[in-house]
């Protein structure tokens, strides 16, 4: 791989308050929890501190509260290796938190309180404007407002970075076609793939058919995110299916985020679109394989060792 320019990630910064439970309750249902946790998390900050895992510069773009958990959040980062230059503190918002249940299969469910990162607003961009510019490859998502997310793309769009878009959580109306053309790859596992195209595409076949709708929609390129049965992917240079790393998972939460940080660091340093994904999805797949948001993404040794594995 070549020498990287500081990538950029604009996103949410969390704490996540973790239970793990036998199953995931049902409305109205009280369980007791076989164990509890607390750690770095949020989309941005999850993606970011995937970046610095596997060795590559990386700035991080986004708020947190002045409180306890924002110095929690910060420390973190800054042990991970994020540059936290545009990581501004809110004195009027609490930092965000997320409360995550993860059953015994390792599925999970969240719950978010945005706090200071729904209070991120363009004006707050502007600092940042110069290191989005020459940024080679931009990550985001929806945890921060969508008109941040937007004005974000094209400041990164008109330096020339590729622009990568997880579009999680989708909104409850949906995301408009001019959110979707404002990426170079829109990256959504089953679930948000169904809230954009109508389709929950099941195996590669129904995932080629959904990437088509997102590309139509104004998608520069689409990647499915199949979980246990692989990434299916099409963009300009071509499309193509990675089948799944055989791996035992114990915890999903954040296997999206660390997919997107090695996506970024592969295309940001001259990888193929194909190859790009084949990293991603080892990173991916790592990362189900030990608890934790940002604490579970791979190093770039681990990612290399299941490659060649394979």
């Amino acid at each position: 791989m070549k020498p990287l320019r500081s990538l950029a990630v604009c996103g949410s910064v969390n704490v996540d308050i973790v239970v793990y439970v036998d199953h995931l309750p049902r409305p109205g249902e009280t369980l007791h929890a076989r164990r509890t946790g607390m750690g770095l998390g949020g989309k941005g900050a999850n993606q970011a501190a995937a970046v610095a895992r596997l060795g590559a510069p990386v700035g991080l773009v986004g708020r947190t509260g002045d409180d306890a958990f924002g110095a929690l959040a910060r420390e973190k980062l800054a042990g991970f290796g994020v540059g936290l230059e545009h990581l501004a503190v809110d004195p009027a918002s609490a930092t965000g938190t997320a409360m995550i249940e993860i059953d015994s299969a390792g599925e999970n469910t969240i719950v978010v309180a945005g706090g200071a990162n729904m209070a991120f607003t363009e004006a707050d961009l502007a600092p940042a404007h110069a290191g989005l510019a020459a940024a080679p490859v931009l990550l985001l998502q929806l945890e921060i407002p969508l008109p941040v997310v937007l004005a974000a793309a094209a400041v990164a769009r008109a330096g020339g970075a590729r622009v990568i878009l997880d579009p999680a959580p989708v909104p409850a109306d949906g995301l408009p076609d001019a959110a979707l053309a404002a990426a170079d790859l829109v990256t959504p596992n089953e679930t948000e793939t169904e809230r954009l195209v109508g389709l929950c595409p099941a195996n590669e076949a129904e995932a080629a058919v959904a990437a088509e709708r997102l590309i139509r929609r104004g998608a520069g390129g689409a990647i499915i995110k199949l979980g246990a049965r692989g990434v299916y992917f099409r963009g300009p240079e071509g499309s193509g299916f990675v089948p799944p790393f055989p791996v035992v998972a114990i915890d999903s939460v954040a296997a999206g985020d660390s997919f997107n940080g090695g996506l970024a660091v592969a295309l940001a340093a001259g990888q193929t679109l194909g190859e790009a994904v084949r990293f991603a999805a080892a990173c991916g797949a790592l990362a189900t394989t030990r608890p934790g948001a940002s604490d579970a993404a791979p190093t770039r040794a681990e990612v290399e060792a299941l490659l060649a594995a394979r």
